[in-house]
């Protein structure tokens, strides 16, 4: 089906109108930019061009919904409790990139026990998980970054809007403080990436955040299951390429041979592998609703990232006030 005409941006002005301090989180550390935390019933027209921007950022990368606005139910009804982390240029006056998340203590569940999100599409979650840290999970999803972000043409703020972004993770780490330990998202890989490449990656993700005997195991004594799992045969051959138990020096073999075929690893991908050093994947599930993605399912700890992501991202001034007002009634 042909993909529709894109909606035009939104007037900048009513977009300043609901970015208030209300609904301010935090300053970046670097590049001068704000995150904000909003919904659809705060921030309709904040909310219509996100949809917007991520409907160009991921039909760029080869995926996207193909309408002319990418929002969905999550994204529009009160009713699932959804939220938008949303990275503001103050210069600019524009949104540079977002997240999209949820509280797992919040969602709904279907006839099956199953919850009502995005990535239930993708995935199945046992009752192992289900019993064990899933309510105590932020769902993140749908985060992107403005194509215009994404090169050099805004120096400091290209530079630093992934960056920025995780700034705005470490201020819900820090605002759901006592209630979340774990962030449970999806990290993308798109068809046009290279099979040998995807492979390699898939590997690795495997070899050092995955668990080799997952498949001898009980179906229910796993955790997320791909529904539609990604056919690649883990050939010997990537073994014989990825050939350290250290980390780092098998990262930078996977960099380098991924690099070779012309490409890089998914920023993303790379930000998310070196967060945190138990980082969970389980497997990857092709997204049929979204031009055929390739998404790994992964969970993060927050107090297992590696120190130094920790003290980037998790300290900023004026917390407590934040805190009260975000948390307000709750």
């Amino acid at each position: 089906m042909k993909a529709k005409t894109i909606i035009a941006p939104v007037d900048k002005e009513l977009l300043k109108q609901e970015l208030t301090d209300k609904h301010f989180l935090r300053d970046t550390n670097h590049a001068g930019n704000k995150l904000y935390i909003v919904d659809n019933q705060c921030a309709p027209n904040v909310l219509r061009e996100i949809g917007r921007l991520r409907e160009i950022a991921f039909r760029e990368g080869g995926g996207g919904t193909g309408k002319e606005v990418d929002l969905d139910a999550f994204d529009l009804d009160a009713a699932f409790k959804y939220k938008q982390l949303v990275l503001w240029d103050p210069d600019a006056e524009c949104i540079i990139g977002g997240y999209r998340y949820v509280l797992c203590d919040e969602v709904m569940y279907d006839r099956f026990g199953q919850p009502i999100m995005p990535s239930a599409h993708l995935f199945r979650f046992t009752q192992r998980f289900l019993r064990n840290g899933f309510l105590r999970t932020i769902e993140l999803s749908r985060s992107f970054i403005r194509p215009e972000y994404q090169s050099s043409e805004h120096g400091m703020k290209s530079l630093y809007a992934l960056d920025n972004l995780f700034d705005g993770l470490g201020g819900l780490i820090m605002l759901y403080k006592g209630r979340m330990d774990y962030f449970f998202g999806k990290m993308t890989i798109y068809p046009s990436f290279p099979e040998k490449g995807l492979g390699l990656l898939l590997y690795f993700l495997r070899k050092h955040f995955g668990s080799w005997e997952a498949e001898l195991q009980e179906r229910l004594d796993r955790m997320v299951i791909p529904k539609n799992p990604v056919k690649i045969r883990m050939s010997k051959e990537y073994g014989e390429i990825l050939t350290e138990d250290d980390f780092a020096a098998d990262y930078k073999i996977l960099k380098r041979e991924i690099q070779q075929m012309g490409v890089n690893i998914p920023p993303l991908v790379n930000t998310y592998m070196n967060m945190s050093p138990t980082m969970k994947s389980f497997g990857a599930g092709i997204n049929d609703e979204f031009g055929d993605v390739i998404e790994a399912g992964i969970l993060i700890k927050f107090d297992e990232m590696h120190p130094d992501k920790a003290r980037r991202h998790l300290n900023f001034p004026a917390l407590d006030r934040y805190r009260k007002r975000f948390l307000r009634g709750k």
